[in-house]
């Protein structure tokens, strides 16, 4: 996989009706694989979940997440909180080492899911912390070790998903930081049964439109990408068009402003109503009759 990385964001999956609907992967760098079996399974299986969660229908109302999809996110956290636990050796422990054999390791695999135009700003946010999460698990030195992972990877992979656990208590059900915060914290059956965020969240129905019905996707369509797809076979990805980068380089490409521009020039800064002739001039590519508009990304769903 080869493309424009200038971070480790996550990355567009362009391909087909999938990029022009906002998917996107982990990003794995240039790590490739593992010799893990663990950090392989963890990966594959964080990233099977998210894939099932991010394709409910939820991810396309604005409105907060329904049972059905906190449930599974409380999955999520078990399983792989179960997991992570079950397989961690401390580090005043002795580690399980072979004599004679070496394991042949993994190519990793991803699953694009439904990220940037996600109407859902919980299940986006909480997608973007899973991510992140599996970068890190991808490009972390562990991946060198042949049967174990340590208290430090397992610590580093349980604050994201403790962070979008404790999100989804304080902000959804109501709970304390302190409650959310204690290490033996877990939502109960009670808390599921009582859910009801609509008495803290303000309506936008009357507000609000029907998403495009027309990328709704069938698992027949969703087929190609259900069993995860190998990092060394996905084709060429870079950012989001919209991003940080692209515009401090577009706009501000020596650390300058164009206001500071117009002034060492001698010029007036751009006044109200006007763009400055520095910022104006960062908005085309090339000059004369052959500039080019700075290419658009995909307009986002309604």
């Amino acid at each position: 996989m080869d493309g424009i990385t200038h971070s480790d964001a996550v990355l567009w999956y362009n391909v087909g009706v999938f990029g022009e609907m906002g998917y996107g992967i982990p990003n794995p760098s240039d790590d490739y694989g593992t010799i893990n079996p663990t950090i392989a399974q963890f990966v594959s299986g964080a990233g099977s979940q998210l894939f099932t969660i991010m394709h409910h229908e939820d991810a396309r109302q604005r409105r907060p997440p329904t049972l059905n999809t906190i449930m599974r996110i409380h999955r999520l956290y078990q399983s792989s909180s179960r997991m992570l636990a079950g397989r961690m050796v401390p580090s005043n422990e002795l580690n399980m080492e072979s004599q004679h054999i070496q394991v042949g390791g993994e190519i990793f695999r991803v699953f694009p899911v439904p990220y940037f135009m996600v109407r859902n700003s919980y299940m986006r946010r909480w997608a973007g912390f899973a991510m992140m999460m599996i970068s890190e698990a991808m490009q972390h030195t562990e991946n060198a070790r042949s049967m174990e992972v340590s208290d430090n990877f397992v610590g580093l992979m349980g604050q994201y998903l403790r962070r979008i656990y404790t999100e989804m208590a304080i902000e959804l059900f109501g709970k304390t930081r302190e409650e959310a915060l204690d290490p033996i914290f877990s939502l109960q059956d009670s808390d599921f049964q009582s859910y009801n965020p609509h008495d803290a969240f303000p309506g936008t129905e009357f507000v609000d439109t029907v998403p495009p019905l027309n990328r709704v996707m069938t698992e027949d369509q969703l087929g190609v990408l259900r069993d995860g797809i190998p990092v060394s076979e996905l084709p060429q990805l870079s950012e989001w068009p919209v991003n940080l980068r692209a515009v401090y380089d577009r706009l501000r490409p020596d650390g300058t402003t164009p206001e500071a521009e117009d002034l060492a020039a001698g010029g007036t800064p751009g006044q109200t109503g006007t763009m400055p002739t520095g910022a104006a001039s960062r908005f085309t590519q090339g000059t004369g009759a052959a500039a080019t508009s700075v290419p658009l990304p995909p307009s986002p769903l309604p």
